[in-house]
């Protein structure tokens, strides 16, 4: 019992969204029908992450729904944080071709709006609102994985700026991206506080000696990037916040990366087809309880998450709660491949129906699932460590 006590409120509690936002939330799915009867783009599993259109980007940013909780004063729409969940969510849900902006938005304007110099918040968020530019994150190296404190990229002070060298890996979009943030050591590492010396940078990718490499999933799909650093030089302008204060501006990070829809709804269209398509026969008892606990669990996932999008439009920063959320988020979405397969006798197939496509496409993609944004163990470690079980 004294257990569980620890485990308790370490999650916001939910919240109910405000009523004005039903019409924000019918205004989207009009958009989306509008788009889907015009077939500018076919729903997919994980859209996130991998489906890449800078021209829908741009048709969002042109409705209002990029950089919605940038401030008026810098270029943005000045909206809350519940506003910008409404129109990912059903986005998400409708397997929308979103990953060209989706980290611009949902990472790097927060971090300009808290970190950039006035020049990094002129030059940056009016485009980024726009959808203009596409930004990357250099976080993960080879041999550090999701262990951030043992990143080994160098950037060392020479006249006018720093000169940066290393390789990040598992680098989403860089290939398409015209910027990335990227995490790298300023001063050695110190065993007694292995987060200290890092910074953050923005470096234009287009840089002499940024050499940019595919990593491509079991699909063929190229979505991963590995980015190597030659002496890259990034002027002291491009420095984002404090030298030596990066640690403490990615984990303010986190809580955007790890707790939002996407990281529940990456199979949602599955699901969908699940329920609507997948099979011409009636769902038996047994079927029913199936897609039934789904739903029970995908509602739960759900309010969570909204919790925690409260609390950051409070101006918290909950990230062991985002820790939970993305724990159990990526687990789900497995789940609901697994339950997918045993409720419809069908093969997965790329070139199939709806239904076989999805199923195709979530499997290929689901060893991604519970690796990216922090691997569950280490999500696991931050939590035990938080209610003290370490």
């Amino acid at each position: 019992m004294a257990q569980r006590s620890r485990l308790t409120g370490l999650v916001p509690e939910p919240i109910d969204l405000p009523a004005e936002l039903a019409d924000l939330r019918k205004e989207v799915r009009e958009f989306i029908s509008q788009e889907l009867d015009a077939g500018s783009w076919t729903p997919r599993i994980d859209a996130w992450h991998t489906a890449w259109d800078g021209e829908f980007s741009k048709r969002l940013g042109q409705r209002g729904w990029l950089g919605m909780t940038v401030p008026v004063e810098l270029g943005g729409h000045g909206l809350s944080a519940l506003a910008r969940y409404v129109v990912t969510e059903e986005l998400l849900a409708a397997g929308a071709p979103v990953a060209a902006h989706w980290i611009s938005d949902r990472q790097v304007a927060p971090s300009l709006v808290r970190f950039g110099t006035d020049h990094q918040q002129q030059v940056f968020l009016p485009l980024l609102v726009a959808g203009e530019i596409f930004f990357g994150i250099g976080m993960s190296e080879p041999d550090a994985g999701s262990d951030l404190a043992s990143i080994r990229t160098r950037a060392t002070a020479t006249e006018g700026g720093w000169i940066i060298s290393g390789t990040k890996v598992w680098t989403t979009g860089a290939h398409l991206a015209g910027a990335m943030i990227v995490l790298a050591r300023t001063s050695a590492r110190d065993e007694s506080n292995r987060h200290a010396g890092m910074s953050q940078f923005i470096v234009d990718t287009s840089a002499p000696g940024v050499t940019i490499s595919p990593i491509r999933l079991l699909s063929g799909e190229h979505h991963f990037n590995e980015v190597v650093f030659d002496n890259v030089f990034v002027p002291d302008d491009m420095v984002l916040g404090e030298i030596g204060n990066g640690w403490h501006q990615v984990t303010s990070e986190l809580a955007f990366e790890r707790s939002g829809p996407e990281r529940f709804l990456s199979t949602f269209p599955l699901y969908s087809e699940l329920l609507t398509s997948g099979s011409d026969e009636p769902f038996e008892p047994g079927q029913l309880r199936e897609v039934g606990a789904l739903f029970a669990q995908l509602w739960t996932l759900r309010q969570m998450s909204l919790g925690v999008a409260g609390a950051l439009d409070s101006g918290a920063a909950p990230n062991v709660a985002a820790a939970i959320v993305k724990d159990i988020g990526t687990r789900f979405e497995g789940e609901v491949i697994e339950a997918a397969q045993r409720v419809i006798d069908k093969e997965p197939n790329r070139q199939g129906d709806p239904y076989e496509r999805q199923l195709a496409e979530a499997v290929l993609h689901a060893p991604g699932f519970t690796l990216r944004g922090g691997t569950n163990e280490i999500l696991r470690g931050i939590i035990a460590k938080e209610v003290g079980l370490r």
